[in-house]
């Protein structure tokens, strides 16, 4: 939870927006959504307490603070992470971030803006707009060449290492081949054939049949959130993949993995294709089970290394060595609404 708090409080417009809302509690009730209820009746709000755990960051009149009430609305809203045994980095973001926009979905009016960051209205927040992005999922019958397109929205990706790279040393020496950044992602989009247990019914055979898929970006975030996936299956338990991935700390070129299609995409929204690292989060340890999170964070040109509650400077050279799990790129050049703006 930590290490996702700490990435998060270093996205400035996210961060900047979250800080700026009222006091949630003030809301009327019949505004609010349907939220797990307690004995003692209260509402509860996970947003709220975000809230106050980013000022409370941010105040810096103590060396580190506990956040205790965060963790404990956690608990409430998310039985799954009750207890104290080890939970997933990824998952915990998706569980906050998912939570969070279905609370405002219902708490906050709808922002009088025409941004093509926005949604439809009553469908976008704060979270979709920053981390929102569209994929364009095309699948092809095999057979009689019948092409199918489905949009799907998404707040992260998730990408495989390649195999082929997993295999190797987990540290390369000279001469051998480094994984990159680039080979997870011209994976996650090449065409790839179904699987005989993942045969496509086809509206023009009118049969189930062999297919091919391929995933492209249709539209891209404001913050690109991409996740190694490190833990595999293997017979009854999960193991990590420790493959060091090289990765850029500028300039992350998505144009290749673009839809090229000018028609399709011509309300993509404005902004470069180029990213900017913000936040890395790594997880230490051997296994799924076990270990520890600490994430790397820039602030005013500047990274440190926030373990818990120790923070320390360090250079981008540490950074781009540490085996990420989780990375976070700023669009760079973006033009947010109004709505978006922290304020100084």
């Amino acid at each position: 939870m930590n290490a996702v708090l700490q990435s998060l409080s270093n996205i400035q417009s996210f961060c900047g927006y979250i800080k700026q809302l009222p006091s949630l509690d003030q809301t009327p009730s019949k505004k609010k959504p349907h939220l797990r209820r307690e004995k003692d009746g209260e509402d509860v709000l996970l947003v709220e307490e975000l809230r106050k755990t980013l000022i409370a960051l941010w105040q810096g009149g103590k060396t580190a603070i506990s956040p205790e009430s965060l963790f404990s609305v956690i608990w409430k809203v998310v039985p799954r992470f009750r207890g104290y045994q080890q939970q997933d980095a990824h998952e915990f973001m998706r569980y906050l971030l998912d939570r969070v926009h279905t609370e405002l979905l219902t708490l906050l009016p709808y922002p009088n803006s025409n941004s093509p960051f926005i949604g439809p209205k009553g469908k976008s927040t704060i979270v979709t707009a920053i981390f929102g992005g569209i994929l364009q999922n095309e699948v092809n019958c095999l057979i009689c060449g019948m092409e199918s397109k489905k949009h799907d929205p998404f707040l992260d990706l998730s990408l495989d290492i390649p195999a082929h790279f997993t295999a190797k040393s987990q540290n390369p020496k000279n001469g051998e081949t480094v994984c990159h950044l680039s080979d997870c992602l011209s994976s996650f989009t090449e065409v790839e054939e179904l699987e005989e247990t993942e045969l496509y019914m086809c509206s023009n055979c009118k049969a189930k049949q062999r297919s091919t898929k391929k995933f492209w970006i249709r539209r891209l975030p404001n913050v690109l959130c991409l996740h190694l996936k490190r833990f595999r299956w293997n017979m009854y338990f999960r193991v990590k993949v420790d493959t060091y991935v090289e990765f850029p700390l500028l300039g992350l070129n998505m144009n290749r993995y673009m839809l090229n299609n000018i028609h399709e995409t011509r309300n993509s929204g404005g902004g470069s294709n180029d990213f900017d690292l913000a936040a890395v989060i790594v997880h230490h340890g051997s296994g799924a089970g076990s270990g520890h999170y600490t994430s790397y964070a820039t602030h005013e040109g500047r990274w440190h290394h926030f373990n818990d509650s120790t923070v320390t400077e360090c250079d981008k050279e540490t950074v781009a060595k540490c085996k990420a799990y989780m990375l976070f790129y700023v669009r760079r050049d973006i033009k947010l609404p109004e709505f978006l703006t922290p304020k100084s």
